[in-house]
């Protein structure tokens, strides 16, 4: 393999010191133009490469974002992850991407990977099983400023990206509620994240505020399969649902899942809306209603707060992108 060119080959090469041809390489105002033409087109013959390491290792700064989430394959974080790169790479940046496959023990490597390789700062939606996150609010300690998003923990000391998840579901009991739905069943996700706590705390209150208190029943499911089982339930009883509701994507996949099995009539036996980044409703026929949290604008906001927390900024925010509903057939 050939040997890669150094700072100290072009300076022994050139006979001048290493500090003179790095800042030749820079454009350094005090060094003369001959020198730094010289310096230059020596360096440009031998390929010189910068070494990022080093350079990492010296500026504490690699220029390099880690982006940490429970799933690359979700539609939410590709938009989320696309919208990351589009803004990194005009601010010279690049990303590492980790999935931590929702597992939390995975997620902790993951940052601890992060940690070790001295990004310059992570962006991390948590897993629906993350209960411990002191190592996560140690980073920005560590001068690693960390930006959490979409699943965010509850603890309030810390950057925080969402969307409006009070909002859209104000949206979506809003509607049930127009369309005069009298047995809902509404899904939710793992009670211990603070998405599923916002957001059910804000169907329950503008339900019961309209006197639809009686009217709706809350189920857990922390995964598709579980949104799946308790549809199939609600259906083997005599009273069925004539709605749901679904908190999430995640939730709404698993339900779609046992209405085609079941060939359930949408929306003639069942109305469904949901919470969503807009992708998977447009897979059924009828498309499915939802109030939109979009992953693109998500990843807009959370790199400006990661830059803003870069510059300095001594203070964390909680930032939330405002939610529009989205009409198909499903309700």
């Amino acid at each position: 393999m050939k040997p890669s060119v150094t700072l100290k080959k072009i300076s022994n090469m050139l006979n001048i010191s290493i500090s003179t041809v790095s800042r030749a390489l820079k454009n350094h105002p005090d060094i003369s133009e001959a020198t730094r033409n010289k310096v230059q087109e020596l360096a440009g013959m031998l390929d010189y490469v910068p070494n990022a390491h080093a350079i990492s290792l010296r500026t504490n700064n690699s220029k390099e974002f880690g982006v940490i989430v429970p799933s690359i394959s979700s539609y939410f974080y590709h938009s989320f992850i696309s919208s990351i790169e589009e803004e990194a790479r005009r601010f010279g940046y690049s990303l590492v991407i980790l999935q931590s496959g929702e597992d939390p023990k995975i997620e902790l490597e993951n940052v601890i990977k992060c940690k070790n390789a001295r990004l310059s700062g992570i962006f991390i939606s948590i897993t629906s099983e993350t209960e411990d996150i002191s190592e996560l609010l140690k980073l920005d300690q560590q001068s690693i400023p960390t930006i959490f998003f979409d699943k965010v923990p509850a603890y309030e000391a810390c950057n925080k990206v969402c969307t409006a998840d009070t909002g859209a579901t104000r949206l979506v009991a809003d509607l049930l509620i127009k369309k005069k739905k009298k047995k809902i069943l509404a899904m939710f996700g793992n009670q211990h994240l603070s998405i599923t706590q916002v957001r059910l705390q804000a169907f329950k209150e503008f339900m019961e505020q309209h006197n639809w208190g009686k009217r709706f029943e809350i189920v857990y499911a922390h995964s598709p399969a579980q949104a799946s089982e308790h549809l199939h339930l609600a259906f083997q009883k005599k009273n069925k649902p004539d709605a749901v509701f679904c908190m999430s994507d995640e939730i709404l996949t698993g339900v779609m899942k046992r209405v085609q099995m079941l060939k359930i009539q949408i929306p003639e036996e069942l109305g469904i809306i949901a919470i969503s980044d807009g992708s998977v409703p447009q897979l059924y026929y009828p498309e499915i209603t939802y109030a939109e949290t979009s992953g693109f604008k998500l990843g807009k906001l959370a790199f400006s707060r990661m830059m803003t927390c870069i510059a300095g900024t001594p203070f964390v925010q909680h930032i939330v992108d405002e939610s529009v509903l989205i009409f198909g057939g499903s309700i």
